[in-house]
């Protein structure tokens, strides 16, 4: 409805100033866009418009106080500027067996013994940017185009911050001051081409989740709210805002409203620069149309908008300020698109009237790129072209106005603006302390988390549902199959038996918890690349969350299989059996989550899991007593996992001195006598007694718990110390966790 009457609002002088601002010459649309308002104070107007036409009142964009002098003041600009970007990666060289024996030709490196920087035998170098030049101002569009391979993503990459310091050369600056990557984070938002978004939330609760992180909490919920109602009109998705997501089991929004919807999401602050890797990529014409011209909308809010596009339509052409050509890391073109037709009628291949620009560039860059020349040819007249234009314009040239202020000041005085509503800090030594690097505290973001992530896993019940019958249905079996088990010398090796099975099915069905992680590896790392909270917070609460869940499925398998079996100890047993399955649980699921920050799939995640619980399994003591496992081993035997949760039953249920589970002629009956009658036992027992001078009779105690214990070689550690160590290793992999999400997710390129 906003965009409705937005767009019927264009017939007013103030509504042409924003939504309309297309004047054709580059150095106008430079002009005009110094005195765009903020994307804040649009939001406003826009709202108020739309209350007056229709009556609606939804909340509008009020987070900040949009009613002293500064509204009316024009917003100062923000030039992003960058010079002789190079990046060069190094690729294996294809070889070949009679590459080894080839003779050198005459004059090459190979020949004279000089080889060529950074390559060997083995590798070679390849350059993806090749001394990138360019510029970006706020209340523009500049789109990155070029053929696949040209180097469009890995240009947005550099400018983004995405691509490590030591490995690219050149300059990048805002407003004449080299750009700190602290600041970038702060400042900048990256949508990614993928849409990287939780499923089961709507379209409203995940741009509210953003501004949880993304706004500080000194802001009130109201306002936040309001803050997310009118970024919903700005983005059209009003009709969208109560329905899901979706993925490929549950109908959601379109695809064109998921795009717009990871737009929404990075800039929900506000930021100054908004970089965009292919926003258009899968949508229908109509959809990418749409996407532009929010784009559009937010450069001209006081914006610096870079993107790269593939193959943009006439429409989207008419909305692009900007035009960056690429072709195999070397800039083609750079300018505006109203300057094509002359470019190239210059170039000597004149544009058909019939035909779309960009379309014919594209085709023209990768017909010669298929020449024995390249575009080489190109990429020197563009140089040249690009002096002469510059010599025949510098006398009426427009200087980008700063009014005299710093970067710092500059920020200082959008932020009064509107811009970047997370706030200041009273920090003012440096640009990048304008702003906090994180909107909230450590607690307000593992509570937005945590609460997001239940959100997102009620509303698909199924999962947790499948798993709570896996323990049921494994409970059950382990029940009937053990069920009331007696006191005998075959009652105690059945004991060991359950568990032994039982300990080390808590931590195979803990395998659930691989993928949950690796569904969420990209959205954590896209997140967490500009700051929106720390990886701590997320540590904590993916840890806080599987609690729950947790200490139900424990309390339902100890609950069906503690009496069902027989096992002793009374409620106290009970209670210290069932803190000893949520501790394996606990232990299980955190050593899954560790192992889910370090491999890039599940499938091989599974293997690994499989293979590393079936050892732990192995050297846990139930196949093979500590005492005789080999020395070069006995270290993998104090690092199972299973070996701790499997002393401590045994020492809960094996514990009472005065329970015997041997007597008299049962000793025989794990032996060849044990089919023997019971008469001649007896006369054994009699024999023996006389030999030993020990009165055993059919009633006397022969083993006792304790001594089953000492079998089994469980002398070393009690039943709560085995308790607490599986606990700790719990907190022991959770930190590991943290260290590979610190470690793995800098999502940068080498």
């Amino acid at each position: 409805m906003s965009r409705i009457v937005a767009e019927n609002t264009l017939q007013g002088e103030e509504s042409v100033q924003f939504y309309d601002q297309r004047v054709q010459p580059m150095e106008m649309s430079q002009a005009s866009a110094y005195s765009s308002p903020t994307l804040g104070q649009l939001l406003k107007r826009v709202g108020d418009v739309r209350k007056e036409v229709t009556g609606d009142e939804t909340p509008v964009h009020q987070v900040l106080d949009m009613s002293d002098p500064g509204i009316q003041q024009n917003s100062l600009p923000f030039v992003l500027s960058f010079n002789n970007l190079t990046y060069s990666v190094k690729v294996p060289r294809k070889m070949t067996f009679p590459t080894f024996f080839r003779r050198p030709v005459a004059g090459t490196a190979a020949a004279t013994g000089d080889p060529v920087a950074g390559e060997n035998l083995f590798t070679r170098t390849k350059v993806l940017l090749d001394n990138i030049s360019g510029e970006a101002r706020d209340g523009e569009i500049v789109a990155v185009l070029g053929a696949s391979g040209s180097g469009k993503s890995t240009l947005i990459d550099g400018l983004a911050n995405r691509i490590a310091k030591e490995s690219l050369k050149g300059t990048i600056t805002l407003n004449g001051e080299p750009l700190d990557s602290r600041l970038l984070k702060v400042i900048s938002a990256y949508v990614m081409q993928d849409d990287l978004l939780y499923p089961m939330l709507t379209v409203e609760e995940t741009l509210m989740f953003a501004a949880e992180f993304r706004l500080p909490r000194t802001l009130s919920k109201s306002k936040k709210k309001m803050r997310v109602q009118a970024l919903i009109d700005q983005l059209g998705l009003r009709n969208a805002a109560k329905t899901i997501i979706g993925d490929e089991g549950h109908r959601g929004v379109s695809g064109g409203e998921r795009r717009r919807v990871s737009i929404g999401i990075d800039i929900i602050h506000d930021p100054i620069i908004l970089f965009l890797d292919e926003p258009t990529s899968g949508l229908d014409s109509t959809s990418a149309y749409m996407v532009v011209k929010v784009l559009q909308r937010i450069a001209q809010s006081g914006s610096i908008v870079i993107m790269s596009i593939h193959q943009p339509s006439y429409r989207i052409l008419g909305l692009l300020d900007r035009m960056l050509f690429l072709s195999r890391g070397k800039t083609v073109y750079s300018g505006s698109p109203m300057n094509l037709p002359h470019f190239f009628a210059d170039f000597g291949h004149p544009i058909p009237d019939n035909e779309n620009r960009t379309e014919f560039a594209l085709d023209l860059i990768r017909e010669l790129e298929g020449s024995p020349g390249g575009t080489k040819s190109l990429v020197e007249f563009n140089k040249t072209w690009q002096n002469t234009k510059r010599q025949s314009n510098q006398n009426c040239e427009i200087v980008t106005p700063t009014h005299g202020l710093s970067l710092k000041e500059a920020i200082s005085a959008s932020i009064s603006r509107g811009k970047l509503v997370s706030g200041t800090t009273s920090d003012h030594t440096s640009p990048a302390s304008m702003v906090p690097t994180y909107a909230n505290p450590f607690w307000i973001e593992m509570v937005t988390l945590s609460k997001r992530s239940f959100t997102n896993s009620w509303r698909v019940p199924e999962l947790f549902g499948i798993r709570l019958g896996a323990i049921v249905v494994t409970g059950f079996i382990l029940a009937t199959m053990f069920w009331q088990l007696d006191n005998s010398p075959k009652g105690v090796q059945e004991r060991l038996g359950f568990f032994a099975f039982a300990m080390s099915t808590t931590f195979y069905t803990c395998a659930d918890a691989l993928p949950v992680f690796l569904q969420e590896r990209y959205i954590f790392m896209r997140e967490t690349a500009y700051n929106a909270y720390r990886r701590s917070s997320y540590c904590l609460s993916h840890a806080l969350v599987s609690l729950p869940a947790l200490i139900f499925l424990s309390f339902a398998f100890a609950a069906i299989t503690f009496w069902a079996v027989g096992l002793d100890g009374g409620f106290s047993g009970f209670m210290f059996y069932f803190g000893i399955i949520l501790a394996s649980f606990w232990a299980g699921n955190s050593f899954v989550t560790f192992l889910s920050g370090v491999v890039p799939s599940v499938m091989l995640g599974y293997t690994i899991v499989v293979a590393i619980l079936a050892y732990f399994l192995l050297f846990s003591g139930f196949f093979m007593n500590r005492d005789r496992i080999p020395p070069y081993w006995i270290w993998f035997h104090y690092l199972s996992l299973v070996k701790y949760p499997y002393e401590a039953v045994l020492q809960n249920e094996f514990d009472d001195p005065t329970k015997c589970f041997v007597k008299g002629i049962q000793m025989f009956d794990n032996s060849p006598l044990g089919s023997v009658p019971i008469e001649l036992k007896e006369k054994l027992l009699s024999t023996m007694s006389n030999t030993l001078n020990v009165k055993i009779t059919g009633s006397t105690c022969v083993t006792t718990g304790a001594d089953i214990l000492v079998q089994q070689g469980i002398t070393e550690l009690s039943m709560w110390g085995c308790l607490w160590i599986t606990i700790a290793w719990g907190f022991f992999f959770r930190v590991l966790f943290y260290f590979s999400l610190l470690l793995g997710s800098k999502n940068k390129r080498r």
